[in-house]
């Protein structure tokens, strides 16, 4: 089953990565999901500044506003997608991730299958 892990950094550094963790532990994790054969796809995200948001009004009346859109403690830094056999294996993985660590967290969430 596919899951897909969102990675939040609580604290960011002065780089936008992740304070509790170095590239090193990231490169580690990667490696591991690699080569355990999990790996379905997964990216980090550029910095928050870049963001876009869009909205569509009641009337079809489009809005672009550059920047974060929201106040927020947490960032969402990026994802993977794993395919394990069970949510217990999924958590397993998450409790792995550095972005887990201290202030960060992962979200864990299956990824619907309209096919089957």
């Amino acid at each position: 089953m596919k899951y897909m892990l969102l990675i939040n950094a609580g604290t960011v550094d002065a780089e936008g990565g992740a304070a509790e963790c170095d590239e090193q532990d990231w490169m580690a994790y990667d490696k591991e999901v690699r080569e355990a054969g999990i790996l379905v796809s997964g990216e980090s995200l550029a910095d928050l500044v870049t963001a876009t948001v869009v909205k569509v009004g009641p009337e079809g009346e489009r809005t672009v506003v550059d920047g974060p859109f929201a106040e927020s403690r947490e960032v969402l830094g990026g994802f993977y997608v794993i395919d394990v056999p069970d949510l217990d294996a999924a958590l397993d993985w998450a409790a792995r991730c550095p972005g887990a660590r201290g202030s960060g967290s992962v979200v864990v969430r299956p990824v619907a299958d309209f096919g089957a």
